[in-house]
């Protein structure tokens, strides 16, 4: 089975510095450099498309645009590529979100992912009139994910949930095909929730005996329901030709960090209920030295990011072995990227691609016989 790489769209805004937010934390002035247009997003978009990612991550938040118009739009100027849009579920009713997913499908022919983002930071939730605790916030998820899955089916619904009721729901026209669900969470109740509703489980970039262990719970958790899940996992990228060139690269954007806003962003993050994110900040302490956690696994994103803050590091070939790493964990997904996101999709579609090709675990998705990415690889 081929392996599957999606890209990401940065609607906080793009830079040759890394653009923080997430998680309660606002996007960093360097989101100014690279304003996120649908003119600018789209050529991102088309890139992916060409290099043979099959879909772009968007994020949802205050500190960014709004995934479903942003998405909508862009896709306009692409062709087959997907897009993993990103909305909390605590927001808009399901049954509206069923009939949004359905459209999207239909005016797309098919184009839409949906990652259920069930929200770490109440006070973040508060300001979008959203009242309830964490815990109380992922079993409305269950339950949001139950009604929307049936309507999906073609089912009339009748529920009255503990935090959601709907009466005679129905959808007119059903998804063809019904997306596909992802979801992350570390917390014991996000493990439930994943283990009967969504199709892939993404974490984040942890060193890979943490992967391992995350793996291992939710498959175990799957089980007991009856199914089974995929995974994915959520990393930055910075792959060169050398090693060298690439942890340069690495050291230039550690170089751009103001220690104030360090300072301030993980003063932010210390605050955060998502068990994800303590994890995140666990790996680095706050600290400038020691980054490299794991072989080519770099910490330095999270001292100035929220949500997803380790990077794979090092030479085309050396990257290539850390995903073939997690790859033999059980991740399938990769769900990837990298300051400037244009730049960096061509640095890693090829640079990285064509020799996870030639191993036989990657296909173009899109045209294997002849994509840009299964030819000669990019060079400085």
């Amino acid at each position: 089975m081929s392996l599957t790489f999606h890209w990401f769209l940065p609607t906080n805004g793009d830079s040759r510095h890394v653009v923080g937010g997430g998680h309660g934390t606002p996007a960093t002035a360097f989101g100014r450099n690279r304003p996120p247009t649908v003119a600018y997003l789209s050529q991102i978009a088309r890139a992916a498309e060409d290099l043979g990612f099959v879909g772009v991550l968007t994020p949802t938040g205050a500190w960014c645009e709004d995934a479903w118009l942003t998405t909508a739009m862009v896709s306009r100027h692409t062709e087959r590529l997907k897009f993993l849009v990103a909305f909390r579920p605590g927001f808009v009713s399901p049954t509206l979100a069923a009939q949004m997913a359905s459209t999207f499908q239909r005016q797309t022919g098919g184009r839409l992912l949906l990652n259920v983002v069930t929200g770490g930071e109440s006070h973040e939730q508060r300001a979008y009139g959203d009242f309830l605790d964490k815990d109380a916030r992922y079993r409305r998820t269950g339950e949001f994910l139950q009604i929307v899955r049936d309507l999906w089916e073609g089912k009339t619904v009748d529920l009255s949930g503990e935090y959601l009721q709907v009466e005679d729901a129905r959808l007119a026209r059903v998804p063809d095909p019904v997306p596909e669900v992802y979801f992350g969470g570390s917390s014991p109740i996000a493990g439930e929730i994943a283990a009967r509703h969504v199709d892939v489980y993404l974490t984040w970039g942890e060193p890979p005996a943490q992967v391992a262990e995350k793996i291992a719970w939710v498959r175990g958790l799957a089980a007991k329901e009856g199914r089974t899940v995929r995974f994915g996992i959520r990393l930055h990228v910075i792959t060169r030709d050398t090693a060298e060139q690439a942890w340069t690269e690495a050291h230039k954007l550690l170089d751009g960090f103001d220690p104030d806003t360090v300072k301030s962003v993980q003063a932010g993050l210390a605050r955060s209920e998502s068990e994800g994110q303590r994890r995140m900040l666990a790996l680095h302490g706050g600290n400038r030295e020691d980054l490299e956690i794991h072989p080519n696994l770099w910490a330095g994103i999270g001292l100035v990011r929220g949500g997803a803050g380790t990077a794979l590091v090092g030479s085309h070939d050396e990257v290539a072995e850390r995903i073939k790493e997690y790859h033999a964990l059980g991740i399938d997904e990769f769900v990837l990227s990298g300051y400037p996101h244009l730049e960096e999709a061509y640095w890693f579609g090829e640079g990285v691609l064509p020799r996870l090709a030639t191993q036989g675990l990657w296909q173009h998705p899109f045209a294997p016989t002849s994509a840009p990415a299964a030819q000669v690889p990019f060079t400085s």
